[in-house]
């Protein structure tokens, strides 16, 4: 679901209902901006909050049935005025964003509680992002397949709201909290309350570093994704349905790809295998500027399902060892603040990608109701840059994050254990809260 919507949104709203780009910018804006509120919100509740079913599991129950109903509604919009379109994106995206921050939030902070070692995590982590991959396939590369069809926008919406719906509900079966001991970390949780927890989270060397690195990513994904509709048809000339064919070879060769990188990371750490896979990613992006056809933009593509297969693999297993410094810093286990602070910053990338591509149409003189053959020399251009170079320029600047991340071992020391931690922060709970 969050596949299609980041790759087909954009382009729904603007080529199919024309929508004023800008409007839509606005839009996208507003809901990057509520997403990424909510996440440290709700991340620091389900931390602190516990329930008999545990503390991830009530809020992923919760939110699954609302995550898809208004996921199927963006793609069902009332026969009304571009205004009135507008208004309707607000108001179904705003329920979206709250119940997918609900259930995906919680999804992810489970990860690095049941599995807590680099190698635990590269393992777990292989089939995961592979049934992940299905995903972005299902709702990337086959998207434009299903609404190119007689079913159109709203049975694409349907079919994957669906499908979306029967696979959370069997995943709840799997889903397992570790037991705590409920004093002592009550006692934990009093000596370092909400504003220090959030404090402490933004001075943390190793995650500011971290997140910087992961938002200048998801920024270049995003643009990407949201890039290859009008790539297509405005400088390769295809059809629509031709998106599939340029998407298809990322996740065909990130499938198998994603085996090599967790082999790649239990031997030289997340650090070292982060700086190669961003730099293989950036290579492999910038050559989108040089195709003229279908066939060479899906060679650049599968070069592209390399990096991304890395950066699937490694950025979770990394966030989980930064929680793992956390935890022997303050003796929490506080994966609920850490994914939501980064999904609070994440979040930005759905604002990089709706004004750099706002931005790039207008400058570039783009007119959804001109033709193909009608649009500016320059549209074809500008779509070019949308799609290799600013993705290159940015990939470079996540891999001087990533090269300035301080955790540089395998695993960091359990609570108690001593050793190094990476920076010069703090490691005393008593300190922190004084």
């Amino acid at each position: 679901m969050a596949q299609t919507f980041s790759a087909f949104v954009v382009f729904f709203y603007v080529d199919h209902l024309r929508v004023p780009a800008g409007w839509v910018a606005g839009a996208m804006v507003a809901h990057g901006i509520l997403n990424a509120v909510l996440n440290p919100l709700v991340g620091a509740a389900s931390d602190r909050h516990r329930t008999r079913w545990g503390r991830r599991v009530p809020w992923i129950g919760l939110g699954i049935v609302p995550l898809v109903a208004a996921f199927s509604l963006v793609w069902m919009p009332p026969d009304v005025s571009p205004t009135g379109l507008l208004v309707w994106f607000l108001v179904v995206v705003a329920v979206y964003d709250v119940a997918y921050v609900a259930v995906v939030l919680n999804t992810s902070a489970l990860f690095p509680e049941i599995f807590r070692t680099t190698a635990e995590r590269a393992r777990g982590n292989t089939p995961r992002q592979i049934f992940g991959l299905v995903g972005m396939i299902l709702g990337t590369a086959a998207a434009p397949l299903l609404y190119g069809s007689p079913l159109g926008w709203v049975g694409m919406g349907l079919v994957l709201g669906v499908l979306c719906l029967a696979f959370y509900l069997w995943s709840l079966a799997g889903m397992v909290e570790r037991p705590v001991d409920e004093v002592a970390v009550a006692a934990r949780e009093a000596a370092l309350p909400l504003r220090e927890q959030l404090r402490y989270t933004f001075a943390n060397r190793a995650f500011v570093t971290y997140v910087l690195g992961s938002l200048l990513l998801q920024s270049t994904t995003a643009l990407l994704l949201a890039s290859v509709p009008f790539y297509v048809r405005y400088v390769l000339g295809g059809a629509e349905a031709d998106a599939t064919l340029v998407l298809a070879p990322i996740f065909v060769v990130a499938i198998p790809a994603i085996v090599g990188w967790s082999w790649v990371v239990r031997r030289v750490g997340p650090r070292r295998a982060l700086l190669w896979s961003v730099a293989a990613y950036g290579v492999a992006v910038g050559l989108f500027l040089v195709p003229g056809t279908i066939e060479g933009a899906m060679v650049v593509a599968g070069l592209v399902g390399i990096g991304v297969a890395g950066m699937m693999q490694l950025l979770e297993v990394a966030l989980g060892q930064v929680i793992d410094d956390d935890e022997r810093r303050t003796g929490l286990r506080r994966e609920g603040m850490y994914f939501g602070v980064n999904g609070f910053v994440v979040r930005g990338s759905v604002i990089v990608q709706a004004v750099v591509i706002a931005v790039v149409l207008g400058a570039t003189g783009y007119d959804p109701d001109l033709s193909v053959a009608a649009q500016p020399e320059a549209v074809a251009t500008g779509i070019r840059v949308l799609m290799g170079g600013v993705p290159l320029v940015v990939a470079g600047l996540a891999w001087l994050c990533f090269w300035g991340y301080p955790l540089r071992g395998l695993d960091v020391p359990s609570a108690g254990a001593g050793g190094e931690a990476g920076d010069d922060e703090p490691q005393d709970v008593e300190l922190l809260s004084r």
